[in-house]
């Protein structure tokens, strides 16, 4: 059962009179207070406009039409805001269909453009399509255009859905990340404090201990408490090289000295801890670094060494540190084993997810490419932002 309207439409005589207005608005009031479709109507036939109302009015749908016939009218009515669709002639004076939609490229992917015509031919009705518009149709199968209308609005719905849920997934990964670097940086300032403490507090005692044990060596004589002594010595001296260990393993001092002494000094200690042979190549001896992305590539390269230490120890590895076209790159590669394709993807591998976080937080990137019996290559990618007068002092 057809909805009953208020429609209002105009003898053929005035629309005649109307035919070169700029905008005629034609409004069909839903029953109920139901909410309209507001479509845009770009027609230069007060005729044609007739019979797009009285189609529309028969389906049943609930809509308000307001018409425009030249493209300045067209172009301010969509500025303006408000309409849920475009239905338009193909040839239009001077201009066309397609020439209405690519005048409005900031605000036409938001509203749906049908085209409604008898004069396009099926090379424009091509061009039409492939610049983004939805549909068209035929002016003789006009009783086709409700269903089409529906079918139109749906996609756009799905469409506007899509939108929305790639927005909220996009901001949910920037949310993850920024907590992922807040709690990166977190980690290693607690590190740094636990580093101290143990420095100041632990090697300070240590090296009190160590005093007391030798004041009491050389004030006694009975053999019985001077072995006793040397036992405890020996244990307090494990406890300082222990001390110093931890230390550097939550942050290296010689982090100072900067990124090139310090990845020499990890390729050094893991050629003594392992039978691995580290080869360390660099475009320059000296790169003046922020604390975040110094630590950031100083990790990157440690993790990358660990995990060959568990999987491919006994390889040989090559560490490629490059500092050109204002980009810093750290490569680590090794000839071992190399991983399954998809190993990065299993559960609970968060070490190079990890590496990811943090190599994004310093506005990074980290790249990893291996293949079973080929090895196993880690690059880290920062570009540096570098300051005019950093720039002249730059190396060539």
């Amino acid at each position: 059962m057809l909805k009953s309207y208020a429609l209002n439409l105009m003898p053929p005589e005035q629309a005649r009179e109307h035919n070169h207005s700029i905008m005629i608005s034609t409004i069909l009031s839903p029953p109920n207070d139901e909410v309209a479709m507001h479509i845009l109507h770009l027609e230069d036939s007060a005729l044609d406009h007739q019979l797009l109302l009285r189609t529309l009015s028969k389906a049943g749908l609930t809509f308000k039409v307001t018409r425009v016939d030249t493209l300045s009218a067209f172009q301010q009515a969509l500025l303006s805001g408000g309409f849920h669709l475009v239905v338009a002639d193909y040839r239009l004076g001077e201009f066309t269909a397609i020439d209405a939609w690519n005048s409005c490229t900031n605000i036409r992917d938001a509203v749906p453009f049908i085209i409604l015509s008898g004069t396009i031919g099926e090379a424009a009705a091509v061009e039409a399509i492939q610049s983004g518009i939805c549909d068209y149709l035929h002016k003789d199968e006009i009783s086709t255009l409700p269903r089409v209308i529906q079918r139109t609005m749906e996609i756009q719905a799905i469409k506007a859905a899509k939108e929305m849920a790639d927005r909220e997934l996009a901001l949910s990964e920037q949310r993850i990340s920024e907590l992922a670097g807040h709690l990166q940086n977190a980690i290693e300032r607690e590190r740094a404090s636990i580093a101290r403490e143990v420095h100041d507090d632990i090697g300070g005692a240590l090296a009190a201990i160590r005093l007391d044990l030798g004041w009491l060596a050389r004030h006694t004589v009975d053999p019985q408490s001077l072995q006793r002594i040397e036992t405890a010595s020996e244990m307090v001296l494990h406890a300082a090289n222990a001390s110093q260990r931890i230390m550097r393993n939550l942050r290296p001092a010689i982090l100072d000295q900067g990124l090139i002494p310090s990845i020499e000094w990890l390729a050094h200690n893991f050629e003594q801890r392992t039978t691995s042979k580290v080869e360390v190549t660099t475009t320059t001896n000296k790169i003046e670094l922020s604390p975040e992305i110094m630590l950031t590539a100083y990790r990157t390269t440690q993790e990358a060494l660990t995990n060959i230490a568990k999987y491919a120890e006994g390889c040989r590895v090559k560490i490629d540190v490059s500092h050109l076209g204002g980009t810093l790159t750290v490569e680590v590669a090794d000839d071992g084993p190399g991983m399954e394709k998809g190993a990065l993807g299993k559960q609970l591998s968060f070490g190079l997810r990890g590496l990811a976080e943090r190599a994004k937080s310093v506005g990074g990137w980290l790249d990893v490419s291996s293949a079973l019996g080929r090895g196993t290559t880690i690059t880290l990618t920062i570009p540096l932002v570098v300051s005019p007068s950093s720039k002249s002092a730059s190396p060539s």
